[in-house]
């Protein structure tokens, strides 16, 4: 995964968190989300749209793995979402990869509580905040050159 912005995405049902790096790669920041709207051509074009805005050119998808690990129906609908994805911006230039997103959600939940944010968060805020831990984890797993 070359070099610019990583987005990151964490695909819902009904929302698709998203945050992207700093171009050297080194802190991850909350973008916002972006609505489904019932049409994944649709869902992925305002995808590129924010790949577009922050000038990304990598994305990292959370994978949702069961807690023991194994790729349950969550995942592999994810994985099939990511095949299609990859098929719309691999001819971009833009690489596609996934990343473990179990307890994202928790972590962005404690995050929030934590900044002071006071009762239940809005889910588009937890998700935004959910995708930003995966990517900061992605973030820091990567070889400092």
């Amino acid at each position: 995964m070359g070099s610019g912005r990583v987005v990151a995405l964490d695909l819902g049902a009904r929302r698709i968190g998203v945050a992207y790096s700093d171009s050297r790669r080194t802190l991850a920041s909350p973008w916002g989300m972006i609505p489904r709207s019932g049409d994944l051509g649709r869902d992925h074009a305002a995808v590129l749209a924010v790949l577009d805005e922050v000038e990304a050119h990598a994305v990292v998808v959370g994978l949702p793995l069961s807690l023991s690990g194994a790729s349950g129906p969550a995942a592999q609908a994810a994985l099939a979402e990511v095949a299609v994805l990859r098929q719309t911006l691999e001819p971009l230039d833009i690489t596609v990869e996934t990343a473990d997103e179990r307890f994202t959600t928790v972590e962005a939940q404690r995050s929030l509580t934590a900044a002071g944010r006071k009762g239940r968060a809005s889910r588009s805020v937890i998700d935004s905040a959910a995708a930003m831990v995966l990517l900061q984890a992605w973030l820091d797993r990567r070889p400092t050159s």
